[in-house]
């Protein structure tokens, strides 16, 4: 019985490929076929954040940072801190206005006059009598950098974005004195190393220390946009901050040159 059915199906020609007329009465047709992709294909789309590692430099992805009530209303008032010092006012919102009332000082003053207009906003904005107090009560030790380090991380995401507090050894122990800047809110925004370096560095080492009585030493990294705030730590004279050595980003919105040539 079973010799007499495979008698019944077997092919008359095995040995030749099948005709038209035998595919279309094939009961199981070829339905798809697994293959990679030609990589010149155009029709192809990756989705969002599946780009290739080579690619994730050229397009950083922009942070999105939802403002609350209290950000909102710090951001504005350094913001108007810094346009009554330069005296150049802008109608733009919110963290815009900040970034273009920055952006308005390195365009009309010079380096210098752009340190002292950014410090000078900054003294604005808290009473004298309360930098004067914070000086006196918390004098420089272990405890006082590590509140800097910890209040920095709690009040100020809103100007320099996620930051965390990290561990670093200072004249032989160890201390909680380090802010680390994941991705710096201000660079990001105004793509710029000049404005970085001159608007927000200098100016705040210089506040910090002389106000508070607090040195701290900022250590941008370029890269990545991270940033590292060390209290307790002079920084270096500006001929030997690396910082200071650093072509701008071929996007830098300022348009400028600073002490190296603006890569744009």
């Amino acid at each position: 019985m079973e010799a007499s059915f495979l008698s019944q199906n077997k092919s008359p020609t095995p040995h030749l490929p099948l005709t038209r007329h035998h595919l279309k009465q094939n009961p199981f047709p070829i339905l798809a076929v697994l293959d990679s992709p030609p990589a010149n294909f155009r029709g192809l789309k990756e989705k969002k954040g599946s780009q290739p590692a080579c690619n994730l430099m050229e397009l950083p992805q922009k942070a999105v940072y939802n403002d609350n009530w209290f950000d909102q209303l710090a951001i504005n008032h350094l913001s108007r801190s810094v346009q009554a010092a330069t005296g150049l006012r802008n109608k733009k919102t919110g963290y815009e206005s900040l970034v273009q009332a920055a952006m308005d000082a390195s365009q009309k003053f010079n380096l210098l006059q752009q340190r002292d207009l950014v410090l000078q906003a900054l003294e604005n904005t808290i009473p004298r009598i309360v930098l004067d107090l914070i000086k006196t009560v918390l004098p420089q030790c272990k405890f006082t950098r590590e509140y800097f380090a910890a209040f920095t991380t709690l009040f100020f995401v809103w100007l320099i974005g996620p930051c965390e507090v990290r561990e670093s050894e200072f004249n032989g122990r160890k201390e909680k004195n380090v802010v680390r800047i994941k991705k710096c809110r201000f660079l990001e925004e105004s793509n710029c190393v000049g404005m970085c370096t001159n608007l927000c560095k200098i100016p705040t080492q210089t506040f910090i220390k002389h106000s508070l009585g607090m040195p701290v030493n900022m250590v941008p990294n370029f890269d990545d946009m991270s940033c590292e705030m060390i209290f307790g730590q002079d920084p270096p004279m500006l001929t030997e901050d690396p910082a200071f050595n650093q072509p701008c980003y071929k996007l830098c919105k300022s348009k400028r040159k600073h002490v190296m040539k603006c890569s744009s």
